[in-house]
Protein backbone atom coordinates (compact mmCIF):
# COMPACT_ATOMS: atom_id res chain seq x y z
CA UNK A 1 0.00 0.00 0.00
CA UNK A 2 1.33 3.43 -0.87
CA UNK A 3 1.60 6.37 1.47
CA UNK A 4 -1.15 8.94 1.89
CA UNK A 5 -0.95 11.93 -0.44
CA UNK A 6 -2.48 15.38 -0.28
CA UNK A 7 -4.31 15.95 -3.54
CA UNK A 8 -3.70 19.25 -5.32
CA UNK A 9 -6.08 22.17 -4.97
CA UNK A 10 -8.00 22.19 -8.24
CA UNK A 11 -8.34 25.57 -9.98
CA UNK A 12 -11.51 27.34 -8.91
CA UNK A 13 -12.40 27.69 -12.61
CA UNK A 14 -12.46 23.88 -12.77
CA UNK A 15 -14.31 23.58 -9.46
CA UNK A 16 -16.99 26.06 -10.60
CA UNK A 17 -16.59 26.01 -14.40
CA UNK A 18 -20.04 27.30 -15.32
CA UNK A 19 -23.46 25.78 -15.71
CA UNK A 20 -22.52 23.65 -18.74
CA UNK A 21 -20.47 21.30 -16.49
CA UNK A 22 -23.26 20.83 -13.96
CA UNK A 23 -26.32 18.63 -14.35
CA UNK A 24 -28.96 17.24 -12.05
CA UNK A 25 -28.13 13.61 -11.21
CA UNK A 26 -30.36 10.84 -12.52
CA UNK A 27 -32.29 9.72 -9.46
CA UNK A 28 -33.26 6.50 -11.25
CA UNK A 29 -29.65 5.35 -11.66
CA UNK A 30 -28.30 5.37 -8.11
CA UNK A 31 -25.10 3.49 -9.05
CA UNK A 32 -24.14 6.16 -11.59
CA UNK A 33 -25.01 8.96 -9.15
CA UNK A 34 -22.97 7.28 -6.40
CA UNK A 35 -20.00 6.89 -8.77
CA UNK A 36 -20.23 10.59 -9.71
CA UNK A 37 -20.31 11.65 -6.05
CA UNK A 38 -17.37 9.46 -5.05
CA UNK A 39 -15.32 10.54 -8.09
CA UNK A 40 -15.93 14.20 -7.34
CA UNK A 41 -15.20 13.73 -3.62
CA UNK A 42 -11.85 12.20 -4.51
CA UNK A 43 -10.97 14.66 -7.27
CA UNK A 44 -12.00 17.90 -5.51
CA UNK A 45 -11.19 16.82 -1.96
CA UNK A 46 -8.71 19.64 -1.30
CA UNK A 47 -11.22 22.21 -2.57
CA UNK A 48 -13.84 20.71 -0.25
CA UNK A 49 -11.35 20.82 2.62
CA UNK A 50 -10.74 24.52 1.91
CA UNK A 51 -14.51 25.14 1.91
CA UNK A 52 -14.98 23.32 5.24
CA UNK A 53 -11.99 25.09 6.77
CA UNK A 54 -13.34 28.51 5.75
CA UNK A 55 -16.78 27.75 7.21
CA UNK A 56 -15.28 26.35 10.42
CA UNK A 57 -13.08 29.44 10.81
CA UNK A 58 -16.03 31.79 10.36
CA UNK A 59 -18.27 29.88 12.76
CA UNK A 60 -15.35 29.25 15.12
CA UNK A 61 -14.63 32.95 15.42
CA UNK A 62 -18.27 33.66 16.27
CA UNK A 63 -18.81 30.64 18.60
CA UNK A 64 -15.42 29.09 19.49
CA UNK A 65 -16.43 26.81 22.38
CA UNK A 66 -19.53 25.48 20.63
CA UNK A 67 -17.52 24.85 17.43
CA UNK A 68 -14.86 22.89 19.30
CA UNK A 69 -17.62 20.93 21.08
CA UNK A 70 -19.39 20.11 17.80
CA UNK A 71 -16.14 19.03 16.10
CA UNK A 72 -15.20 16.91 19.11
CA UNK A 73 -18.59 15.18 19.27
CA UNK A 74 -18.65 14.48 15.53
CA UNK A 75 -15.08 13.13 15.67
CA UNK A 76 -15.86 10.83 18.59
CA UNK A 77 -19.08 9.54 16.99
CA UNK A 78 -17.24 8.98 13.71
CA UNK A 79 -14.33 7.09 15.29
CA UNK A 80 -16.66 4.94 17.42
CA UNK A 81 -18.92 4.16 14.44
CA UNK A 82 -15.98 3.18 12.24
CA UNK A 83 -14.53 1.04 15.04
CA UNK A 84 -17.92 -0.61 15.61
CA UNK A 85 -18.32 -1.12 11.86
CA UNK A 86 -15.00 -2.98 11.78
CA UNK A 87 -15.41 -4.97 15.01
CA UNK A 88 -19.12 -5.76 15.35
CA UNK A 89 -20.54 -8.15 12.76
CA UNK A 90 -24.09 -6.73 12.74
CA UNK A 91 -22.87 -3.15 12.29
CA UNK A 92 -20.35 -4.23 9.66
CA UNK A 93 -23.11 -6.00 7.70
CA UNK A 94 -25.30 -2.89 7.92
CA UNK A 95 -22.41 -0.67 6.78
CA UNK A 96 -21.64 -2.96 3.84
CA UNK A 97 -25.26 -3.43 2.75
CA UNK A 98 -26.39 0.18 3.22
CA UNK A 99 -23.31 2.44 3.24
CA UNK A 100 -25.30 5.64 2.60
CA UNK A 101 -27.67 4.85 5.46
CA UNK A 102 -24.63 4.26 7.67
CA UNK A 103 -23.29 7.73 6.86
CA UNK A 104 -26.70 9.31 7.51
CA UNK A 105 -26.92 7.46 10.83
CA UNK A 106 -23.51 8.81 11.89
CA UNK A 107 -24.68 12.37 11.10
CA UNK A 108 -28.01 11.92 12.94
CA UNK A 109 -26.34 10.42 16.03
CA UNK A 110 -23.82 13.28 15.99
CA UNK A 111 -26.66 15.80 15.81
CA UNK A 112 -28.44 14.17 18.75
CA UNK A 113 -25.33 14.29 20.93
CA UNK A 114 -24.49 17.85 19.90
CA UNK A 115 -28.07 18.96 20.66
CA UNK A 116 -27.74 17.45 24.15
CA UNK A 117 -24.76 19.77 24.65
CA UNK A 118 -26.65 22.82 23.35
CA UNK A 119 -24.64 23.44 20.20
CA UNK A 120 -27.24 22.59 17.55
CA UNK A 121 -26.98 25.82 15.55
CA UNK A 122 -23.20 25.56 15.45
CA UNK A 123 -23.54 21.92 14.33
CA UNK A 124 -25.92 23.00 11.57
CA UNK A 125 -23.75 25.88 10.34
CA UNK A 126 -20.29 24.43 10.92
CA UNK A 127 -20.88 20.83 9.91
CA UNK A 128 -24.22 20.24 8.21
CA UNK A 129 -24.18 23.22 5.80
CA UNK A 130 -20.69 22.39 4.44
CA UNK A 131 -21.69 18.73 4.08
CA UNK A 132 -24.82 19.72 2.14
CA UNK A 133 -22.82 22.08 -0.10
CA UNK A 134 -20.21 19.40 -0.75
CA UNK A 135 -22.83 16.75 -1.48
CA UNK A 136 -24.71 19.12 -3.81
CA UNK A 137 -21.53 20.00 -5.72
CA UNK A 138 -20.35 16.37 -5.88
CA UNK A 139 -23.80 15.28 -7.08
CA UNK A 140 -24.20 17.90 -9.79
CA UNK A 141 -20.63 18.44 -11.08
CA UNK A 142 -20.15 16.35 -14.22
CA UNK A 143 -16.99 14.28 -14.21
CA UNK A 144 -14.14 14.86 -16.65
CA UNK A 145 -11.52 12.38 -17.83
CA UNK A 146 -8.93 13.40 -15.20
CA UNK A 147 -11.59 12.99 -12.53
CA UNK A 148 -12.47 9.45 -13.71
CA UNK A 149 -8.80 8.48 -13.90
CA UNK A 150 -8.13 9.77 -10.37
CA UNK A 151 -11.08 7.69 -9.11
CA UNK A 152 -9.70 4.53 -10.73
CA UNK A 153 -6.20 5.09 -9.34
CA UNK A 154 -7.54 5.76 -5.84
CA UNK A 155 -9.87 2.74 -6.01
CA UNK A 156 -7.08 0.43 -7.13
CA UNK A 157 -5.01 1.27 -4.06
CA UNK A 158 -2.19 2.79 -6.13
CA UNK A 159 -2.72 6.16 -4.49
CA UNK A 160 -4.11 6.91 -1.02
CA UNK A 161 -5.61 10.19 0.05
CA UNK A 162 -7.44 11.47 3.11
CA UNK A 163 -10.80 11.34 1.30
CA UNK A 164 -10.09 7.83 0.02
CA UNK A 165 -9.35 6.63 3.54
CA UNK A 166 -12.48 8.39 4.84
CA UNK A 167 -14.64 6.84 2.11
CA UNK A 168 -13.13 3.40 2.76
CA UNK A 169 -13.84 3.68 6.48
CA UNK A 170 -17.47 4.52 5.70
CA UNK A 171 -17.75 1.60 3.28
CA UNK A 172 -18.17 3.81 0.23
CA UNK A 173 -15.28 2.57 -1.94
CA UNK A 174 -15.13 -1.15 -1.29
CA UNK A 175 -17.28 -2.10 -4.30
CA UNK A 176 -15.15 -0.07 -6.71
CA UNK A 177 -11.96 -1.46 -5.23
CA UNK A 178 -13.27 -5.05 -5.46
CA UNK A 179 -14.26 -4.56 -9.11
CA UNK A 180 -10.82 -3.22 -10.04
CA UNK A 181 -8.99 -5.96 -8.11
CA UNK A 182 -11.22 -8.65 -9.67
CA UNK A 183 -10.53 -7.20 -13.11
CA UNK A 184 -6.77 -7.16 -12.47
CA UNK A 185 -6.87 -10.72 -11.10
CA UNK A 186 -8.75 -11.84 -14.22
CA UNK A 187 -6.04 -10.28 -16.40
CA UNK A 188 -3.30 -12.14 -14.52
CA UNK A 189 -4.97 -15.57 -14.88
Amino acid sequence: MSRMELMPLRPWGDFFPGSERFARPDGKDMAKWNKRVISNLLYYQTNYLALVTAVLLIVGIMKPLETITAIGVVSIVFVVSVWAGENKAAINNFKNQKPSAFVILVVVVSCIFVSMLGSVMVFIWAITVPLILIFAHASCRLRNMKNKLEHMIEGSGLKRSLMGILLDSLGQQEETSHKIHNFLDGQNN
